[in-house]
């Protein structure tokens, strides 16, 4: 019962709609701008990656800090993407998906100086926000990898699909700091942030439970 509650909702985690997989199964050739606006559509919907995203800024406050984890996340999740989809290099999408929750849950952790307190080290944040970022790539290419993609074009088009992604990322990065911007005004900013990074770990902890009962159930 548990299973076909959450199997749904797993699947979701990197979904691409029945349209826009017709879409990429019967496209061939080059089809730059459409790739990029599928690319961009995949990244402000994935909740999956708006969490981690979230995470990673929430207590970045100087934009060049915040271009740095970005752009350390936006090389780990090209160099997957691409790897996997032209690469033909596969992973378990369950998996992989569940170390996605992981990262989550992990930067909540990080946020909350949890690693500090326990075990007296800090992990290398830089470090982590690119390995995860890895992750977050392979995420995605599972799913492409589960259609039927024509070779004409293909490259073009994935290098296109990727630029989406990243312009996707920007556009959703832009609205999270917006909000971050006025919340951060607020006098309960600092009252409020442990229990919302608590809701953000509660968030991975779901994505894993979920991606691991899709993974024993399949």
């Amino acid at each position: 019962m548990l299973a076909a509650v959450l199997l749904p909702f797993a699947a979701f985690a990197h979904g691409v709609s029945e349209g826009d997989q017709a879409f990429l199964e019967e496209s061939t050739g080059r089809q730059l701008i459409a790739f990029t606006y599928l690319g961009a559509k995949h990244m402000v919907t994935g909740y999956d990656h708006l969490l981690f995203l979230f995470g990673v800024i929430f207590f970045l406050y100087r934009m060049r800090d915040v271009s740095i984890y970005v752009t350390l996340f936006a090389i780990g999740h090209s160099t997957t993407l691409l790897l996997g989809v032209l690469g033909g290099f596969h992973v378990d999408a369950y998996l992989v998906d569940a170390i996605i929750g992981l990262s989550v849950v992990y930067k909540a952790l990080d946020n909350m100086g949890a690693f500090k307190r326990w075990f007296g080290v800090q992990p290398n944040t830089k470090i982590a926000v690119l390995v995860f970022g890895f992750f977050h790539g392979f995420g995605l290419a599972t799913k492409l990898q589960d259609f039927s993609l024509s070779p004409d074009g293909l490259v073009p088009n994935m290098l296109a699909f990727n630029v989406g992604v990243e312009l996707g990322q920007l556009l959703a990065l832009a609205g999270i700091l917006i909000v971050m911007g006025f919340w951060r005004r607020l006098p309960s900013f600092n009252r409020q942030a442990y229990g919302v990074n608590t809701i953000l770990m509660t968030a991975g902890f779901v994505l894993i439970g979920m991606q691991l009962t899709g993974y024993f159930a399949s």
